[in-house]
Protein backbone atom coordinates (compact mmCIF):
# COMPACT_ATOMS: atom_id res chain seq x y z
CA UNK A 1 0.00 0.00 0.00
CA UNK A 2 1.25 3.49 -0.64
CA UNK A 3 1.38 6.03 1.91
CA UNK A 4 2.08 9.49 2.27
CA UNK A 5 4.59 10.60 5.30
CA UNK A 6 4.46 13.90 5.88
CA UNK A 7 7.47 15.27 7.94
CA UNK A 8 8.59 17.98 10.04
CA UNK A 9 11.97 19.17 8.39
CA UNK A 10 14.20 21.98 9.96
CA UNK A 11 17.58 22.39 9.29
CA UNK A 12 19.03 25.30 11.19
CA UNK A 13 22.21 26.29 8.96
CA UNK A 14 19.78 26.96 5.71
CA UNK A 15 15.66 27.12 7.32
CA UNK A 16 14.59 30.03 9.01
CA UNK A 17 11.63 28.23 10.36
CA UNK A 18 10.55 24.51 9.74
CA UNK A 19 8.59 23.04 7.39
CA UNK A 20 6.68 19.54 6.00
CA UNK A 21 8.46 18.00 2.89
CA UNK A 22 6.20 14.48 1.73
CA UNK A 23 7.53 11.24 1.40
CA UNK A 24 5.68 8.42 -0.57
CA UNK A 25 6.46 4.67 0.07
CA UNK A 26 5.01 1.51 -0.85
CA UNK A 27 4.82 -0.38 2.45
CA UNK A 28 3.58 -3.53 3.79
CA UNK A 29 1.24 -1.75 6.02
CA UNK A 30 0.13 -4.00 8.31
CA UNK A 31 3.51 -5.32 9.78
CA UNK A 32 5.33 -2.05 8.91
CA UNK A 33 6.64 0.30 11.77
CA UNK A 34 6.67 4.41 11.62
CA UNK A 35 10.70 3.99 12.12
CA UNK A 36 10.86 1.24 9.79
CA UNK A 37 9.50 3.46 7.13
CA UNK A 38 11.58 6.67 8.00
CA UNK A 39 14.76 4.57 7.58
CA UNK A 40 13.50 3.76 4.26
CA UNK A 41 13.07 7.46 3.46
CA UNK A 42 16.67 7.90 4.77
CA UNK A 43 18.49 4.94 2.92
CA UNK A 44 16.32 5.32 -0.42
CA UNK A 45 14.97 8.42 -0.56
CA UNK A 46 16.72 11.35 0.95
CA UNK A 47 20.04 9.98 2.81
CA UNK A 48 19.97 13.84 4.75
CA UNK A 49 16.31 13.26 7.22
CA UNK A 50 17.52 13.58 10.44
CA UNK A 51 16.31 11.66 13.72
CA UNK A 52 17.82 9.37 16.27
CA UNK A 53 16.61 5.49 16.80
CA UNK A 54 18.66 2.10 18.44
CA UNK A 55 17.34 -0.67 19.50
CA UNK A 56 13.98 -0.23 17.86
CA UNK A 57 12.53 -2.58 20.67
CA UNK A 58 11.07 0.10 22.53
CA UNK A 59 13.54 -0.23 24.89
CA UNK A 60 16.05 2.92 24.28
CA UNK A 61 13.89 5.37 24.02
CA UNK A 62 15.99 6.93 21.20
CA UNK A 63 13.00 7.24 18.66
CA UNK A 64 10.31 9.37 20.46
CA UNK A 65 8.71 11.56 18.50
CA UNK A 66 5.48 13.09 17.66
CA UNK A 67 3.20 11.00 15.26
CA UNK A 68 -0.19 12.24 14.10
CA UNK A 69 -0.15 13.89 17.07
CA UNK A 70 0.70 11.38 19.40
CA UNK A 71 3.57 11.51 21.17
CA UNK A 72 5.04 8.07 21.13
CA UNK A 73 7.74 5.89 20.12
CA UNK A 74 8.16 4.84 15.94
CA UNK A 75 9.61 1.60 16.77
CA UNK A 76 6.04 0.52 18.50
CA UNK A 77 3.71 2.18 16.38
CA UNK A 78 2.23 0.32 13.75
CA UNK A 79 1.50 1.96 10.36
CA UNK A 80 -1.50 0.26 10.16
CA UNK A 81 -3.77 1.37 12.95
CA UNK A 82 -2.45 4.80 12.07
CA UNK A 83 -4.04 5.04 8.80
CA UNK A 84 -6.95 3.30 10.21
CA UNK A 85 -7.46 6.06 12.93
CA UNK A 86 -6.01 9.26 10.37
CA UNK A 87 -5.99 7.78 6.77
CA UNK A 88 -2.83 7.10 4.40
CA UNK A 89 -0.91 9.68 5.48
CA UNK A 90 1.41 9.86 8.81
CA UNK A 91 2.99 13.01 10.05
CA UNK A 92 5.44 13.02 11.83
CA UNK A 93 6.66 15.98 14.05
CA UNK A 94 9.86 16.17 16.66
CA UNK A 95 8.99 16.20 20.14
CA UNK A 96 7.68 18.99 21.77
CA UNK A 97 9.05 21.64 24.34
CA UNK A 98 12.58 20.81 23.29
CA UNK A 99 14.77 22.30 20.98
CA UNK A 100 15.24 20.88 17.56
CA UNK A 101 18.74 19.57 16.59
CA UNK A 102 17.52 19.16 12.98
CA UNK A 103 14.26 17.35 11.51
CA UNK A 104 13.09 15.13 13.86
CA UNK A 105 15.91 15.26 16.40
CA UNK A 106 15.85 17.22 19.28
CA UNK A 107 18.94 18.66 21.85
CA UNK A 108 18.50 16.39 25.05
CA UNK A 109 20.71 19.10 26.92
CA UNK A 110 17.53 20.26 28.52
CA UNK A 111 15.93 17.31 29.78
CA UNK A 112 19.34 15.37 30.98
CA UNK A 113 19.88 18.37 33.25
CA UNK A 114 17.01 18.26 34.91
CA UNK A 115 17.22 14.51 35.51
CA UNK A 116 20.65 15.76 36.80
CA UNK A 117 18.98 18.29 39.30
CA UNK A 118 16.59 15.76 41.15
CA UNK A 119 20.40 13.70 42.29
CA UNK A 120 19.34 10.63 40.49
CA UNK A 121 21.25 8.30 42.68
CA UNK A 122 21.55 6.60 46.36
CA UNK A 123 22.82 9.32 48.86
CA UNK A 124 23.91 8.72 52.34
CA UNK A 125 22.83 11.46 55.30
CA UNK A 126 25.54 13.29 55.09
CA UNK A 127 24.62 14.30 51.29
CA UNK A 128 27.93 11.59 49.73
CA UNK A 129 26.52 8.86 47.30
CA UNK A 130 25.89 5.66 49.01
CA UNK A 131 27.72 2.56 49.01
CA UNK A 132 25.58 0.43 51.13
CA UNK A 133 25.20 -3.15 49.19
CA UNK A 134 21.61 -3.49 50.69
CA UNK A 135 18.93 -4.85 48.06
CA UNK A 136 15.12 -4.10 47.77
CA UNK A 137 12.84 -6.61 49.11
CA UNK A 138 9.98 -7.64 46.80
CA UNK A 139 7.84 -5.69 49.63
CA UNK A 140 9.48 -2.32 49.50
CA UNK A 141 10.33 -2.61 45.66
CA UNK A 142 6.29 -2.41 44.93
CA UNK A 143 6.46 0.97 46.86
CA UNK A 144 8.25 2.37 43.84
CA UNK A 145 5.16 2.23 42.02
CA UNK A 146 6.96 1.22 38.75
CA UNK A 147 9.07 4.18 38.26
CA UNK A 148 12.03 2.59 38.04
CA UNK A 149 10.81 1.30 34.33
CA UNK A 150 11.48 4.88 33.20
CA UNK A 151 13.54 4.55 29.81
CA UNK A 152 13.85 8.51 30.05
CA UNK A 153 12.11 8.89 25.94
CA UNK A 154 10.89 12.20 26.82
CA UNK A 155 7.76 11.73 25.72
CA UNK A 156 5.93 12.87 28.98
CA UNK A 157 8.22 16.07 28.76
CA UNK A 158 7.16 16.46 25.06
CA UNK A 159 3.53 16.48 26.23
CA UNK A 160 3.82 18.25 29.44
CA UNK A 161 1.61 21.32 29.21
CA UNK A 162 3.05 23.05 32.46
CA UNK A 163 6.42 23.39 30.20
CA UNK A 164 5.00 25.06 27.40
CA UNK A 165 4.33 28.02 29.76
CA UNK A 166 7.23 27.39 32.46
CA UNK A 167 10.24 26.33 30.77
CA UNK A 168 12.26 26.17 34.53
CA UNK A 169 9.96 23.20 35.49
CA UNK A 170 11.54 20.36 36.09
CA UNK A 171 9.30 18.46 34.54
CA UNK A 172 7.02 14.58 35.15
CA UNK A 173 10.64 12.60 33.84
CA UNK A 174 12.62 14.37 36.52
CA UNK A 175 9.97 14.21 38.94
CA UNK A 176 8.96 10.53 38.71
CA UNK A 177 12.79 10.05 38.81
CA UNK A 178 13.18 11.79 42.06
CA UNK A 179 10.25 10.20 43.56
CA UNK A 180 12.35 6.68 42.68
CA UNK A 181 14.69 7.55 45.36
CA UNK A 182 12.74 9.67 47.56
CA UNK A 183 10.76 5.89 47.96
CA UNK A 184 14.02 3.91 48.21
CA UNK A 185 14.40 2.61 51.81
CA UNK A 186 18.25 2.95 51.53
CA UNK A 187 18.28 6.43 50.19
CA UNK A 188 19.23 8.77 53.43
CA UNK A 189 18.19 12.18 52.02
CA UNK A 190 14.72 12.24 51.42
CA UNK A 191 14.01 14.89 53.67
CA UNK A 192 17.08 17.37 51.58
CA UNK A 193 14.98 15.72 48.37
CA UNK A 194 11.79 16.87 49.35
CA UNK A 195 12.48 20.73 50.43
CA UNK A 196 14.53 21.09 47.11
CA UNK A 197 11.46 19.40 45.24
CA UNK A 198 8.83 21.66 47.17
CA UNK A 199 10.67 24.70 45.35
CA UNK A 200 9.29 26.89 42.57
CA UNK A 201 9.86 24.01 39.29
CA UNK A 202 9.02 21.38 41.62
CA UNK A 203 6.06 19.27 42.50
CA UNK A 204 3.77 21.50 43.09
CA UNK A 205 4.14 23.33 39.33
CA UNK A 206 2.30 20.29 37.56
CA UNK A 207 -0.76 21.13 36.61
CA UNK A 208 -2.40 17.71 36.84
CA UNK A 209 -3.22 17.67 33.03
CA UNK A 210 -2.66 13.57 33.05
CA UNK A 211 -0.65 14.27 29.54
CA UNK A 212 2.59 12.35 30.78
CA UNK A 213 0.41 9.62 32.13
CA UNK A 214 -1.25 8.84 28.42
CA UNK A 215 2.17 8.97 25.99
CA UNK A 216 4.44 6.58 28.99
CA UNK A 217 5.06 3.70 26.50
CA UNK A 218 6.27 1.77 30.33
CA UNK A 219 3.04 3.02 32.61
CA UNK A 220 5.27 4.09 34.25
CA UNK A 221 2.44 7.41 35.71
CA UNK A 222 4.71 10.10 36.41
CA UNK A 223 1.89 12.49 37.83
CA UNK A 224 0.75 9.80 39.98
CA UNK A 225 4.56 10.14 41.38
CA UNK A 226 4.02 13.97 41.74
CA UNK A 227 1.02 13.50 43.82
CA UNK A 228 2.83 10.92 45.58
CA UNK A 229 5.63 13.53 46.15
CA UNK A 230 3.27 16.06 47.38
CA UNK A 231 1.74 13.85 50.49
CA UNK A 232 4.90 12.90 50.88
CA UNK A 233 6.27 16.85 51.00
CA UNK A 234 2.77 17.25 53.29
CA UNK A 235 3.85 14.14 56.15
CA UNK A 236 7.15 15.62 56.14
CA UNK A 237 5.93 18.87 57.34
CA UNK A 238 6.76 21.38 54.41
CA UNK A 239 3.57 22.71 53.91
CA UNK A 240 4.69 26.43 53.50
CA UNK A 241 3.89 26.46 50.00
CA UNK A 242 0.79 27.49 48.43
CA UNK A 243 0.09 24.51 46.79
CA UNK A 244 0.59 22.58 49.78
CA UNK A 245 -1.39 25.02 51.48
CA UNK A 246 -4.14 24.42 49.09
CA UNK A 247 -4.89 20.86 49.92
CA UNK A 248 -4.50 21.58 53.79
CA UNK A 249 -6.75 24.20 53.81
CA UNK A 250 -9.23 22.23 51.41
CA UNK A 251 -9.36 19.32 53.50
CA UNK A 252 -9.64 21.46 56.82
CA UNK A 253 -12.72 23.36 55.51
CA UNK A 254 -14.02 20.23 54.08
CA UNK A 255 -13.70 18.60 57.59
CA UNK A 256 -15.72 21.69 59.48
CA UNK A 257 -18.09 22.62 57.42
CA UNK A 258 -18.54 19.51 55.15
CA UNK A 259 -17.95 20.68 52.01
CA UNK A 260 -15.68 23.54 50.29
CA UNK A 261 -16.30 27.12 51.42
CA UNK A 262 -15.04 29.01 48.03
CA UNK A 263 -14.53 32.36 49.90
CA UNK A 264 -12.60 30.54 52.80
CA UNK A 265 -9.91 29.11 50.44
CA UNK A 266 -8.24 31.77 48.88
CA UNK A 267 -7.89 33.33 52.17
CA UNK A 268 -6.66 30.61 53.99
CA UNK A 269 -3.96 29.59 51.50
CA UNK A 270 -2.71 33.14 50.30
CA UNK A 271 -2.82 35.14 53.45
CA UNK A 272 0.76 34.90 53.46
CA UNK A 273 0.77 36.72 50.11
CA UNK A 274 -1.17 40.15 50.46
CA UNK A 275 -0.40 41.17 46.40
CA UNK A 276 -1.81 37.59 45.41
CA UNK A 277 -4.86 37.34 48.10
CA UNK A 278 -5.33 41.09 46.98
CA UNK A 279 -5.59 39.48 42.85
CA UNK A 280 -8.42 37.23 43.58
CA UNK A 281 -10.48 39.99 44.56
CA UNK A 282 -12.17 40.83 41.18
CA UNK A 283 -12.89 37.13 40.78
CA UNK A 284 -14.28 36.98 44.73
CA UNK A 285 -16.98 39.78 43.99
CA UNK A 286 -17.84 37.96 40.49
CA UNK A 287 -18.24 34.92 42.82
CA UNK A 288 -20.33 36.74 45.58
CA UNK A 289 -22.72 38.37 42.72
CA UNK A 290 -23.40 35.07 41.39
CA UNK A 291 -23.96 33.14 44.61
CA UNK A 292 -21.30 31.34 44.25
CA UNK A 293 -19.53 32.03 47.91
CA UNK A 294 -21.46 30.52 50.83
CA UNK A 295 -22.22 33.32 53.44
CA UNK A 296 -20.02 32.95 56.52
CA UNK A 297 -22.95 32.50 58.90
CA UNK A 298 -24.16 29.33 56.59
CA UNK A 299 -24.67 26.48 59.14
CA UNK A 300 -22.87 23.06 58.29
CA UNK A 301 -24.47 20.12 56.49
CA UNK A 302 -26.62 18.07 58.00
CA UNK A 303 -24.35 15.50 57.04
CA UNK A 304 -21.46 16.86 58.62
CA UNK A 305 -20.94 13.85 61.63
CA UNK A 306 -20.47 11.12 58.93
CA UNK A 307 -17.96 13.67 57.12
CA UNK A 308 -15.87 14.16 60.11
CA UNK A 309 -16.21 10.38 60.53
CA UNK A 310 -14.59 10.04 57.46
CA UNK A 311 -11.89 12.18 58.45
CA UNK A 312 -11.64 10.39 61.48
CA UNK A 313 -10.69 7.41 59.94
CA UNK A 314 -8.20 8.62 57.12
CA UNK A 315 -6.54 11.35 59.04
CA UNK A 316 -5.80 14.48 57.39
CA UNK A 317 -3.08 15.27 54.13
CA UNK A 318 -0.44 15.87 57.33
CA UNK A 319 -1.01 11.95 58.48
CA UNK A 320 -1.16 10.17 54.85
CA UNK A 321 1.60 8.03 53.75
CA UNK A 322 2.59 7.39 50.07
Amino acid sequence: MRITFSLQRFDPERDHAPHQEEFRLDVAWRSTTVLDALIRIRQEVDPTVAFRHSCRSAICGSCSMVINGRHTLACKTLIGPEIERHGPTITVAPMRNLPVLKDLAVRMEPFWQKVRAVTPWLEQAGGASSTAQAVLTKETRSHLHNVDACILCGACVSSCSSLEVSPGFLGPAALAKAYRFVADPRDGARSRRLTMLTQPDGVWDCTRCNMCVEVCPKDVQPMEAIVRLRRAAITDGLTDTIGARHITSFTEIVRQEGRLNEGRLPAQMLWRHPAALLAQLPLAIKMFVRGKVPLPWHPPLDSIRAIRRLFGRWGTPSSWTN
